[in-house]
């Protein structure tokens, strides 16, 4: 009797919170400043970049980048939601 065993490749899921093409992972909070929020954005194309987020008005630090800021703003958004940060 031969048994044999099959082997599925490793499931890629989508990263942390995504909104649109745009999905935001490796999320960390400033130890000096809580309000703000370190994260990495990425794209469908590839692109990738890392962002800090203020939280108390939703401004995106840097302001222009490789990934497009609209999706990119409502991820940091629904972000600083979830952590409780926004005002």
């Amino acid at each position: 009797m031969t048994l044999q065993v099959l082997c599925a490749a490793p499931v890629l899921a989508a990263p942390g919170l995504c909104v649109g093409p745009v999905c935001g992972d490796a999320f960390t909070r400033s130890a000096k400043h809580v309000f703000q929020l370190r994260m990495r954005l990425s794209d469908q194309s590839g692109h990738h970049e890392r962002i800090t987020v203020d939280c108390r008005d939703g401004r995106i630090s840097p302001a222009i980048g490789p990934v497009e800021r609209g999706y990119g703003s409502a991820v940091a958004r629904r972000a600083c939601r979830l952590v409780g940060q926004a005002q």
